[in-house]
């Protein structure tokens, strides 16, 4: 793909809320972040060079930074890495050279990249379990942040970062680029149209053939390079093990979520964001190891219904089959009382009921976006906010919005009953264990702040 350049980017994305009606726009446009005197000064103008540090520097947060500087390639640089591990941190250096930029200062805690004076953004793409932190020591310390998704390992956690976010009015973005996808948008706006009808039901579903099993995988020494201590942080101590460690974190509860937050975060939110939905009033779940007898403790198989009142929200996942409802890998479907609405990242189409026909015909509309512009926009989006301190399309309360909604669903899944939750006080009701997973327990001497 090529370069985007600002200009570009500028164009395509007015033309993009030109063709979806202007949906991300108005949200921004009425959500001005305050602007303290103290905050003022650290406002950038349009062309002033933005410096951002990148923590966690694995396959995602190369990436990340790499497309940081497709959106803007002149006004960003990178002048500070952050990783625990050696071996990432030299694959980093290597992308920045590649791509012609300077080598950068390397540090292994976050707390020296979020207290550095030359920094202005700070990038956090680690394992789940370590957002919440390095979220708000970013912004305890003036900077703004893209943290990528989920925003959080629990409920809690993310509450307490929307909560910092704001106290300290800091630009906060979650990274789910399919929030500036074009055809997503125009999927939703058709929703809301109500020319689908009463919607009724809505499903979400990955069905993943590439998710392979990660084996059964016994404890290692600790690789050279890495400070394990720091990368467990706040969670629990154990003994070092491979399938615990880079990507396949994402398979066990201590780290992350399994495929219904790694995925569901994406699917999901376009659903919620269509639906208007917020907190479901039950939640109710089930599955299993059914398929891979491996290491990995979160599910290969996964149903979850939940509870809006006039609608249903059902997600579904199966790890390593890749057939899913209307023969799609992934996707989303709205049934509504005069057709059934299907999106995937390929398009979306409309199919309306048989009785229903002569009103309203069929629709078929192919993706127009690289799937990557999409990535592109939504770092574009995010760098432009940090100069007009406006909310960005995943704001930070967007983010937790959707992130609380995967985790209830895990939630019940866990703790093998339906659940009613509390959104007001974050608890479940009367179910003493879910309340106690609202919010992760930590490993001394971490501690998450309170916020009033």
């Amino acid at each position: 793909m090529s370069r985007i350049t600002r200009r570009r980017f500028l164009n395509q994305s007015i033309a993009s809320v030109g063709a979806v009606g202007g949906v991300a726009a108005a949200v921004r446009a009425v959500s001005p972040i305050p602007v303290t005197a103290a905050a003022r000064s650290s406002i950038l103008g349009a062309n002033e060079r933005i410096r951002f540090a990148v923590v966690g520097t694995g396959g995602q947060g190369r990436h990340d930074m790499l497309t940081f500087f497709k959106y803007d390639n002149q006004n960003l640089e990178c002048p500070l890495i952050c990783d625990v591990d050696d071996g990432m941190l030299a694959k980093t250096v290597e992308a920045l050279e590649k791509a012609g930029k300077k080598r950068p200062e390397i540090v292994k805690d976050f707390r020296q990249a979020c207290e550095h004076k030359d920094i202005d953004v700070v990038l956090v793409a680690t394992p789940d379990h370590w957002h919440p932190l390095m979220t708000i020591a970013a912004c305890e310390a003036g900077k703004d942040v893209y943290c990528e998704k989920p925003l959080a390992n629990s409920i809690g956690e993310g509450k307490v970062m929307v909560d910092v976010a704001r106290r300290t009015h800091r630009v906060v973005q979650m990274g789910t680029q399919w929030r500036t996808s074009r055809h997503h948008a125009e999927a939703v706006e058709y929703v809301q149209s109500g020319k689908l009808g009463k919607v009724r039901l809505v499903r979400c579903w990955a069905a993943l053939a590439w998710f392979p099993s990660i084996g059964k995988v016994a404890d290692a020494p600790v690789p050279a390079g890495v400070d394990y201590d720091m990368w467990l942080g706040p969670a629990p101590l154990r003994p070092f093990n491979p399938a615990r460690f880079h990507f396949t974190f994402r398979w066990f509860w201590d780290y992350a979520g399994g495929l219904m937050t790694d995925w569901g975060v994406h699917l999901l939110n376009i659903a919620l964001w269509a639906m208007k939905a917020q907190t479901p009033i039950r939640v109710a779940s089930t599955g299993g190891k059914y398929v891979f007898d491996d290491s990995a403790e979160t599910p290969d198989t996964q149903c979850t219904l939940f509870d809006y009142g006039d609608f249903t929200l059902i997600w579904e996942h199966q790890a390593g089959t890749g057939h899913g409802p209307n023969g799609r890998e992934h996707g989303m479907a709205f049934y509504g009382t005069n057709g059934t609405l299907t999106v995937d990242a390929d398009g979306w189409q409309v199919v309306p009921e048989e009785k229903k026909k002569q009103e309203f015909p069929a629709i078929q509309k192919k993706r127009e976006d690289d799937p990557e512009l999409c990535r592109v926009r939504l770092v574009g989006d995010f760098i432009e906010c940090t100069r007009t301190r406006k909310r960005p399309a995943q704001d930070i309360e967007l983010g937790q919005h959707v992130t609380a909604v995967a985790h209830l669903g895990n939630l019940a899944l866990r703790t093998g009953r339906s659940i009613e939750y509390d959104a007001a006080n974050m608890r479940v009701i009367g179910n003493d264990e879910a309340s106690r997973m609202v919010t992760a327990a930590y490993r001394g001497p971490w501690k998450l702040p309170t916020t009033p």
